[in-house]
């Protein structure tokens, strides 16, 4: 299959791998998706494998870039599609009406577990909380404060141990004003014991929740948030094309989405900064990606330093490929912000969200950032998911197949041919109201945050 008119190579829609199309010079750029995805270490023939083995990136480190907006109007289109959710006192929506534990330090984690067993809240337990600073510290804080004010949770335990950096009077700082009946708090020092305080305060914030009702609403309040994870050749063709339609369907209609894994925008980042709404929003971008492999080098690190070995078995090569693929999930959409860890959602459209590719960092940033759900497309497969419904969605029907338990959507008939857009929007629109995402039903809620500094 040649993707796109200018390409020296095609792919094998057998496995997913890359051959040459016509001959490649040593030195020559090698184009998928009618971009450079890497440089010709050799010389390369006609049908030879175009892989690891004779293809090196070109990416570098901080660039200069100038905004050159792509010539092309986006309009609103009027929609009746609505959902079934829930609407908060603070104007807020949600798609779960859950109770959430959210502990400010790791070292009531098994406290909160043993909440979590004993009343059927959920809780996701992390290191942190205490012996951190600076940016790392208040990377936290702002990650917790975001879950606590997910609208996902109907009601959320805030669970303290009481002498860390990150004590319930600091942290009520960062989190702002909140609803009493919607949000308790428990310093576990402060009780005799505090497993029964805690399923005490579980009880009322359950009989809250109990209150709330779905009821039907524009699919213009829907917020998404997306990623891959577990890329292989078919990623950029099927699953995250298929994202993509979707993101500008659902944005269109005047919906959300926001798109993270920064160092997979390397190599692609130019198509992104096209699309940004103005000149604010496209120096923000560059920032982003520049911010991010300033961060790869003041470690040590390439910037080039992916993909990881599932993706190169899967077919891809270089980390400028699996950029030309990942960003494709967020389809041709404007770009209307850029938030860092912490900030929410605000603009109706496409808004870029820093943070690294790593699947439960990534997750876990989107969900802060208000993302109601993921969708996750993967061609390697994961069983892993955050807080929210995490979707996944199969890059091929092999994979499909054989990890039912895992994979919520299958991407793969697209190879054949088979137009799933409008099957999808109704999937998700489903899982919006109410529908079990595989995670949700095996249990699998995690997250992770992001780390940069030292720990005391």
């Amino acid at each position: 299959m040649l993707i796109d008119k200018r390409d020296n190579v095609e792919v094998n829609l057998e496995n997913g791998h890359k051959y040459a199309a016509r001959p490649i010079a040593a030195g020559e750029n090698v184009v998928k998706y009618g971009q450079v995805i890497g440089v010709a270490k050799a010389d390369i023939a006609v049908g030879e494998h175009v892989h690891t083995h004779n293809v090196r990136s070109a990416l570098t480190g901080r660039q200069e870039y100038t905004y050159a907006p792509t010539d092309r109007t986006w309009e609103r289109v009027e929609s009746d599609r609505t959902f079934l959710g829930y609407v908060r006192p603070d104007g807020q929506v949600g798609i779960r009406n859950e109770v959430w534990i959210v502990n400010t330090v790791g070292c009531v984690n098994k406290t909160a577990e043993k909440l979590a067993a004993l009343t059927g809240a959920y809780h996701f337990p992390h290191p942190f909380g205490c012996s951190q600073l600076g940016d790392d510290h208040e990377t936290t804080q702002k990650i917790l404060a975001g879950l606590v004010k997910h609208p996902n949770a109907a009601g959320v335990l805030v669970l303290g141990l009481g002498c860390e950096n990150n004590n319930l009077a600091e942290f009520k700082k960062v989190l702002g004003a909140w609803d009493d009946a919607r949000v308790k708090f428990l310093n576990a020092q402060d009780h005799e014991d505090e497993i029964a305080e805690g399923v005490r305060l579980i009880g009322e914030l359950k009989a809250y929740a109990a209150t709330c009702q779905r009821v039907e609403i524009p699919v213009s309040r829907l917020r998404v948030g997306l990623k891959c994870g577990g890329s292989d050749g078919f990623s950029g063709i099927t699953a995250n094309p298929l994202l993509g339609r979707f993101c500008d369907r659902l944005t269109a209609m005047g919906g959300s989405c926001a798109l993270t894994e920064v160092p997979e925008m390397f190599g692609a980042e130019h198509l992104l900064m096209a699309r940004c709404v103005d000149e604010g929003v496209f120096g923000k971008t560059v920032e982003l990606v520049n911010g991010f492999k300033d961060y790869f080098v003041r470690h040590g690190e390439a910037v080039d330093e992916n993909p990881s070995p599932g993706n190169k078995e899967g077919g891809i090569t270089t980390l400028a490929e699996k950029s030309l693929g990942c960003i494709q999930k967020g389809g041709t959409s404007p770009v209307v912000d850029v938030l860092t860890y912490g900030d929410r959602m605000e603009k109706n459209g496409l808004s870029l969200v820093n943070g690294p590719g790593n699947d439960l960092v990534a997750i876990t940033n989107l969900t802060a950032a208000g993302a109601h759900m993921i969708l996750f497309t993967t061609g390697r497969g994961t069983p892993l998911g955050g807080p929210v419904p995490t979707v996944k969605v199969a890059t091929n029907s092999e994979l499909a197949a054989k990890k039912k338990a895992w994979i919520d959507f299958n991407a793969g008939p697209i190879l054949d041919g088979e137009d799933l857009d409008d099957a999808f929007f109704d999937y998700v629109l489903g899982v919006a109201s109410g529908d079990e995402a595989k995670n949700e039903a095996h249990g699998y809620r995690e997250i992770s945050i992001f780390k940069d500094g030292i720990v005391l």
